[in-house]
This record gives structure tokens, sequence and C-alpha cells, in this order.
């Protein structure tokens, strides 16, 4: 089986509240996601998906994306797309770094190899633990009242893991974690991620302040160093994702005990290929895990859903169903959220058909 054709696809993906707000400010109402198509020899056809969250978020951005995908395209064509440490490893020396611009295409071939082996992804990468998993909701920056209000709201639709976007002025964000705390229940759990947004000292006042509250501190500071100091304050369970850039971070964060939980991004680790890899490494540490991406529609949460599944449930922390934060569809089969929870497609592949319609003409086409 060899690569015939790689073609890229741009979408706009609106918020289905608007707009989605986390710290310093950032805000975006729409999103611009790629989908690759990966065509073979075989007739077997592969599909994935990246979609940045934004320009200002992480070192990525989503013409970025296409502009990589153009550089790689042509020296990708007559490889073998089951051959995924080949690929990769093509991918690398091709070109150095921006991992999130080959997280698509290993997405694809990974759809590939489920088709051509006639099993969903999620087997091939371990095994379905599970009826199903569970999943989070992120509460877009808003006031204390507003966010506590939607905590309510997405709690009546099962949900029961809340991420509070904070990572503002210590004072508000000590009101936001507050007014939420005050109406969660038995069994809720609650995540404060800055994001990146406070200095240290910042950080330190607000987990002084919430001290005594039952929360989850994920990403307070800017670097490594200043989280692992905010760390070393408090005794809340403590998340990493910003600074989750691969083994060796993993390696460090375990020695130095910087972390109870990380947050494993598709394309930021450079896709299922890496991120598998990371995740068998957290698991062989006993960390717990979410599984997640920087953002995405259909065949993002498709790629989230297998690579969770295939997840011990012990080190499962919770998932993100991107799809149900957008108002469009790009593909069909995608899991769907019932009661806070979701399944992989039983499927060979990733378990989705593209909606052609949607795409649209290819923005690239190779050859």
């Amino acid at each position: 089986m060899k690569i015939t054709r790689i073609a890229a696809y741009q979408v706009d993906l609106p918020v289905r509240e608007g707009s989605y707000n986390w710290s310093g400010g950032k805000s975006v109402s729409v999103f611009d996601s790629t989908v690759v198509r990966v065509e073979t020899d075989d007739g077997v056809i592969g599909h994935g998906e990246v979609c940045p969250l934004g320009p200002f978020y992480l070192a990525s951005y989503a013409a970025g994306v296409r502009a990589g995908i153009q550089e790689l395209a042509p020296d990708l064509l007559g490889l073998d797309p089951r051959d995924l440490g080949v690929l990769n490893r093509r991918m690398d020396a091709l070109l150095k770094g921006h991992p999130y611009v080959k997280s698509a295409i290993d997405m694809a071939c990974w759809d590939i190899l489920g088709q051509a082996a006639g099993l969903p992804v999620s087997t091939l990468l371990g095994g379905r633990f599970g009826a199903d998993t569970v999943l989070y909701r992120a509460i877009s920056q808003a006031t204390p009242e507003a966010m506590a209000a939607k905590v309510a709201g997405y709690r009546a639709e099962g949900y029961r893991r809340f991420q509070l976007k904070v990572g503002a002025e210590p004072d508000e964000d000590i009101a936001r974690i507050h007014a939420v705390a005050e109406i969660l229940e038995p069994g809720d759990v609650l995540i404060a991620d800055a994001n990146t947004g406070w200095l240290a000292h910042q950080a330190l006042r607000v987990v002084r302040a919430v001290k005594d509250l039952d929360v989850y501190i994920e990403q307070p500071c800017l670097t490594y160093e200043e989280c692992l100091s905010v760390r070393r304050h408090t005794d809340h369970p403590f998340v990493l994702d910003e600074s989750v850039d691969g083994i060796a971070m993993l390696l460090r964060g375990h020695a130095d005990q910087a972390m109870d939980v990380v947050n494993i991004k598709i394309s930021k680790l450079g896709g299922l290929t890496k991120a598998a890899r990371a995740r068998d490494l957290c698991v062989s540490m006993g960390l717990a895990m979410t599984i997640e991406d920087s953002w995405g529609g259909d065949i993002v949460t498709a790629a989230i859903a297998h690579l969770y599944h295939s997840t011990p449930e012990p080190f499962r922390f919770t998932a993100t169903d991107f799809n149900s934060y957008v108002t469009v569809s790009i593909a069909e089969g995608a899991p769907e959220r019932k009661d806070g929870r979701m399944a992989a497609s039983t499927a060979p592949g990733l378990g989705i058909q593209p909606r052609m319609e949607v795409l649209g003409e290819p923005v690239i086409d190779v050859p």
C-alpha cells in the first residue's frame, strides 16, 4: 500500500456559545480547522484533523498547519501509511519541530491502518477498556455568577467534571472558584485552569485563598519552573498542561514530583503515534491523564475517543468532546456525548466519514 495523494481542506467551526474565553483576555468565536485526506493505491482513504486554539495560545496557528502540509506532502507520496514509525521519522527529518503540522497526517494514517486491519483504532492503540469514557466541560471565563450558572446547566446535561477558565486577576479568580465550589454536588470534580495566566505570586495568593476547597490547580504559570514553585507551596492536586511537550518533560516532571495529572494534547505531541507513546509512559509512571487536543471538530473528537478508550481506566482523569462545542459537523460517525460520557466507534479506523459537502474543495492537493 502506498500514499498516492494528500489533500487538505479548511473549515470554520463557530463556537456554540458564541465565544470561548480564557486567560489574558484571549477569545475566539470561530475556530479555523484543517482536515487532511490521505489516499492510497489500494483505495483506502484516511482522514485527520488539526485545529489550533487561535494563534496566541500555543506555538501553532492555522495557516501554519497548511503551509507545513504543503511542505511535507510531496515527500510523503509513495510511503506505506501503515508504517507509522517510518512515516513519522520522515516527517521529522523533512520539517524540524512544528509537531502540530504533522498531527493530522499521522491521524489519517492511523485511520488507514485501522481500515486495512479491519479494526478500530482503539484496538490498535491497546484495546478497549470499559463501555465508555467520562468527559469534562470547559467553562468559558465570565463573572463568578455566570460561570456557576453554566456549571449547573452542564451538570443537568450529565457532566460531572468542570474545568473553570481562570488566570485573570487573583481576586476575581478566587471569587470564581468559590462561587462554583458552593454549588457542587458529591461526585463533582472541579479544576481551576489558569492556562499559564498567573505570575507565581498571583498563583500563590489563589491557592492559599482556596486551600479549604476540593479543587485541582491546572497550569498556573507560563514556565515549568514557576509551576513547580507553586506546586511546592500547595497540597492541591496539580495538573500540568501547556508545559507538556514530550517524553523528556514527562520524565523530568515525574522526577521532580511536579504534577499529579498531565494533559496529553494529540497535536501538540505530533499525532496519535507520539501521543500514545507519551500515554504509555504516563501509565508506567502512575500518572493520570486528560486526553484531548488544542481544539477541533468531529475527527479530532474521534481520535481523542480512541486514545482515551484505549487507556486503562485508573489512569483516565478525563477527556473532552470538542464536537459538542461547535455548530458545524464535518463528519458522520463521530462520538456523541451522552450523559457526560462518550464512546469510541467500534468501526474500522476512526469510524468516521467526512461530510465532503461541508469541507468543500481542497486548499492543498498533492499531487
